[in-house]
C-alpha cells in the first residue's frame, strides 16, 4: 500500500530538518521510469506547483514538501499519453462526474488525443473554452478532422470537391491550425470521407503542414474493401511526401483474413520510408478485435450516401436491397464470418452475442439479421470484430516506431483496459516487449512523435503528470462481455500537479487541460 504522509507527519517520523526548499509532494523510492529509453532506477520525484522539480536520489534532504508519498515496490512513471481515442461520451457529458474521464485515470492516462479519424472540429477555440469551462480530468490534444472540414462544405456528397468548395475546406483548415490543432485527421475508410481523391487530401494536408502539423489517418483501408490494405498503406506514404508532412497510421493493423500476415510487409514499407527520410510513425491498441458498428463494417460505402434516411429508404427498395445484400455477403466474409461478430451497444437485446447467434435465433440469414439491427437504430450497432492475428499484433508492437494507444470507444474493452493489457499480456505474461519499452510507448515517445510540450517524461521543468503504479496489481477487468469495467492497479496518478487518483480511488479533481500547438503567426493572421 502506497502512504502518503502530510508534512508534519513525514517529518515526525524521519527526524529530518526543514531547511530545503519548499513544495508540494515528495514521491519517494518508487522503481522510476523517466519515459526515455534509459534504465529504471528507485528514486525520489519531487512536484511543485504544476511541475516536476526534481527527479534523483534523497529529495527529502534538498526540500520540504507538503506531503511524501511513499513509493517503495510501486513503478513511478510519467503519466501515460493514449494516442486515439473517442472519449466523447466522457468528456462532454453534462454529468461532472463523468467528465473525469475515469475509465481513462483508472489505465494510469492522464493526456488523450481527440477529434481522430476525421472527426475533429476546425472550431478549437470554441471547443477549448468549453471544455476548460465545464472542466476534464485529463488532459486533450484535438485534431482538426477532414471529416467534419468535408461535410460542413459538402455535406454527405460523394462528388468531387469543386476548386471552390476545396478552397473553403482549406480555409477551414488553416482556422483549426491556427487555433491550436495538432494536425489533420483523417477517416478515408468512413463516409463521406471515402469518397475524396488522394489529391483532396493531399491540397487539404499541405495547410496543416505549412503550419507544423502531423497528417494523422484511419488509412482508406486497412483490409482487402477497396484498394488492399498494401495499397493503401503507400496512399498514405505518398500524402505524407507530397504534402510534405509528418505521416502517422492510426490503430495500424492487417484486418480480416484476407490480409492476414501481411504485417510484415507493412512493416517494411514503412522501413523503407523511413529510411528514405520520411517521418512515419504508427499507434496500436492491443487487442485482437476493432471496435465499429455494422455500417461500417458491412454496408458498402455507396449506400452511405446522404445519411442515414436515404440508407433506409434504399433498404425499402427490393433491387437496390438485393444488391446491396449481396455486398454485405463479401464484406461479412472479409470479417471472418457471423461469428467473428460481437454485438456490443449497451441496452440492446443483442448485447453480449455474435451476429451468428442473433441470425439463428431470429431463424433468418447473417446479412438480413445484420439489416434488422442497422434499422433498429444506428447507437445500437455497434461490434468488436475479431479479425486480426496475434503474430500481426506482436510484430507491430516491437517497432521502435509504434506507440500505445486504445481507440477506446463506447461498448469496447479497449475504452477502459488498453494500457493494463499491454502490461499485463505482452509484458507480463507473454514477453513480448519489457516493461521499459512499454513505458517509453505509452510516454516519452509519443510525446516525442506529437511535439508535446514538455510532457511525457520526468524531467525537472516538466508538467507533473506522474502515475504510481502497483505492478503486481497493474491489468484489466474488462472483456468483451463485460467492457465498462475499471482497471486496477493505479494507486497514485497526478495531472498537472493535481491528485485525481489517491488510494486506488478517484479525487473528484478535474484539472485537465486542453494543449494546443502554438502555429507560426505569420501564417495565421
Amino acid at each position: 500500500m502506497v502512504l502518503r504522509l502530510s508534512w508534519a507527519t513525514a517529518l515526525a517520523w524521519t527526524g529530518a530538518a526543514s531547511a530545503g526548499i519548499p513544495a508540494d509532494i515528495l514521491i519517494q523510492g518508487g522503481m522510476v521510469y523517466t519515459g526515455a529509453d534509459t534504465a529504471p532506477s528507485v528514486a525520489d520525484v519531487v512536484i511543485a506547483g504544476d511541475q516536476i522539480v526534481y527527479v534523483g536520489p534523497n529529495g527529502r534532504a534538498r526540500y520540504d514538501p507538503r506531503e511524501i508519498v511513499r513509493a517503495s515496490g510501486r513503478i513511478v512513471a510519467p503519466g501515460f499519453i493514449d494516442a486515439h481515442t473517442h472519449p466523447d461520451s466522457y468528456v462532454r457529458s453534462a454529468d461532472a462526474r463523468q467528465r473525469l474521464n475515469a475509465p481513462w485515470l483508472f489505465q494510469g492516462v492522464s493526456t488523450l488525443l481527440i477529434g481522430v479519424d476525421g472527426f475533429g472540429t476546425p472550431d478549437v477555440a470554441d471547443e477549448r473554452r468549453e471544455f476548460e469551462r465545464q472542466g476534464i480530468g485529463t488532459n486533450l490534444v484535438p485534431y482538426v478532422g477532414f471529416g467534419k472540414v468535408r461535410e460542413r462544405v459538402m455535406g454527405q456528397s460523394s462528388r468531387t470537391a469543386s476548386a471552390g468548395e476545396l478552397s473553403r475546406m482549406q480555409a477551414l483548415v488553416v482556422k483549426g491550425m491556427c487555433e491550436g490543432a495538432i494536425g489533420l485527421s483523417t477517416g478515408l475508410f468512413y463516409v463521406p470521407q471515402s469518397y475524396a481523391s488522394t489529391e483532396e487530401v493531399i491540397a487539404l494536408a499541405k495547410e496543416a503542414a505549412l503550419r507544423g502539423g502531423v497528417y494523422d489517418t484511419h488509412q482508406r483501408d486497412e483490409s482487402s474493401y477497396t484498394l488492399g490494405l498494401l495499397n493503401s498503406v503507400q496512399e498514405v506514404l505518398r500524402i505524407g511526401r507530397e504534402a510534405g508532412i509528418p505521416v502517422h497510421f492510426a490503430h495500424i493493423k492487417a484486418l480480416g483474413v484476407d490480409v492476414q500476415g501481411q504485417a510484415p510487409q507493412v512493416v517494411a514499407a514503412i522501413d523503407a520510408a523511413r529510411a528514405s527520410g520520411q517521418n512515419v510513425t504508427a499507434d496500436q491498441y492491443p487487442w485482437d478485435a476493432s471496435g465499429t458498428d455494422l455500417e461500417s463494417a458491412l454496408l458498402p460505402g455507396w449506400s452511405l450516401e446522404g445519411g442515414r434516411e436515404a440508407l433506409l429508404k434504399r433498404l425499402e427498395l427490393p433491387s437496390s436491397r438485393e444488391t446491396i445484400v449481396i455486398e454485405m455477403r463479401e464484406n461479412l466474409r472479409r470479417r471472418g464470418g457471423a461469428g467473428s461478430l460481437l454485438l456490443t451497444s449497451g441496452g440492446a437485446p443483442w448485447t453480449g452475442r455474435t451476429l451468428g447467434e442473433m441470425s439463428t435465433s431470429w431463424a433468418i440469414t447473417p446479412t438480413d439479421a445484420a439489416l434488422r439491427i442497422i434499422q433498429a437504430g444506428e447507437e445500437l450497432s455497434s461490434v468488436a470484430s475479431f479479425n486480426m492475428s496475434d503474430a500481426d499484433i506482436r510484430l507491430f508492437m516491437r517497432q521502435p516506431w509504434v506507440v500505445t494507444s486504445s481507440d477506446g470507444s463506447d461498448g469496447h474493452p479497449r475504452q477502459y483496459a488498453s494500457f493494463p493489457m499491454k502490461y499485463a499480456k505482452y509484458v507480463q505474461r507473454d514477453r513480448v516487449i519489457d516493461l521499459r519499452e512499454f513505458i517509453r510507448s505509452s510516454t516519452g515517445r509519443t510525446a516525442d512523435i506529437f511535439r508535446l510540450d514538455r510532457r511525457g517524461y520526468l524531467k525537472p521543468g516538466y508538467f507533473a503528470d506522474v502515475v504510481v503504479l502497483n505492478p503486481a496489481k497493474y491489468g484489466p477487468r474488462a472483456d468483451y462481455v463485460h467492457p465498462r469495467v475499471l482497471s486496477e492497479g493505479v494507486d497514485e496518478l497526478w495531472i498537472n500537479g493535481r491528485s485525481v487518483i489517491h488510494g486506488g480511488a478517484l479525487t473528484g479533481d478535474a484539472p485537465g487541460r486542453v494543449l494546443l500547438r502554438e502555429p507560426p503567426a505569420s501564417l495565421c493572421r
